[in-house]
């Protein structure tokens, strides 16, 4: 670790020494695992850098962080579990769900049961008092599934699963796509209100365009999020830099 990797991956070869270590035994489930300052020192990287890999790790299953008292194994996997370098990332999945949920709503406005759509208010109204909590994933799946489901089409449903199966799948794109939720939650409780109202108008059209601009925001909110993790890393990698070059001047 001490090298020069490529440090965007730098939390994601950390992730994955971590599982591969929980999978061979050397951490068990319930198992603490060291502190935040301790596998920086350890992996010889950030402590920033330690978090993104907790986040991934967790995402995964693997591990579950305990307010105040630290992180713990909570299952074991395989050295090849893909909790890093993920093959589908949080910009490609948002991608595909642009096209495909694009136009599954739009169906869905065309479609919609009155039973249907009265499910889709409950749950957006459940949505906008826990959008930022970890309930708020669970129930974004059961809102866009409910929404494929209201198109009357097997396919179309399964292919809606499809994509959220590849989002839990791996954790570094599942792990992205939380901290934009988190990040702004009434933006998020507001655009599926706005769908909502779509769907009950029965307007494909808007449907369409609604979901498509919350996509959007998704894209943009990624790329934001991208570009100041990788202004954190540069700072964190020049202060590094700086106590090491102070160090040797000392001696």
């Amino acid at each position: 670790m001490r090298g020069a990797p490529d440090p965007q991956k730098l939390y994601q070869q950390v992730a994955r020494s971590i599982a591969a270590s929980i999978a061979e035994g050397r951490y068990v489930p319930g198992d603490r695992l060291p502190s935040e300052r301790g596998l920086a020192d350890s992996f010889g990287v950030s402590r920033p850098t330690i978090r993104d890999a907790m986040i991934a790790l967790e995402f995964q299953g693997l591990v579950e962080a305990r307010q105040g008292s630290g992180v713990y194994v909570m299952a074991r996997g395989k050295p090849e579990d893909d909790t890093t370098e993920a093959e589908v990332s949080a910009l490609e999945l948002t991608e595909a769900r642009r096209l495909f949920e694009g136009e599954a709503c739009a169906l869905a406005a065309a479609a919609v049961s009155d039973e249907q759509l009265a499910a889709l208010e409950r749950m957006v109204r459940e949505l906008a008092g826990l959008a930022g909590t970890e309930d708020g994933e669970r129930l974004e799946h059961d809102f866009h599934l409910a929404v494929a489901h209201a198109t009357r089409n097997a396919a179309i449903v399964a292919a809606v699963e499809e994509i959220w199966t590849l989002r839990r799948q791996f954790g570094d794109c599942g792990a992205q796509l939380r901290r934009v939720r988190l990040a702004d939650p009434e933006a998020f409780a507001e655009d599926h209100r706005r769908i909502v109202a779509s769907l009950r108008d029965r307007d494909p059209k808007e449907a369409r365009r609604v979901i498509h601009e919350h996509l959007n925001r998704t894209v943009e909110a990624l790329l934001s999020m991208a570009e100041r993790d990788a202004l954190e890393r540069t700072r964190q990698e020049m202060a590094d830099r700086r106590d090491e070059l102070l160090r040797r001047t000392a001696i």
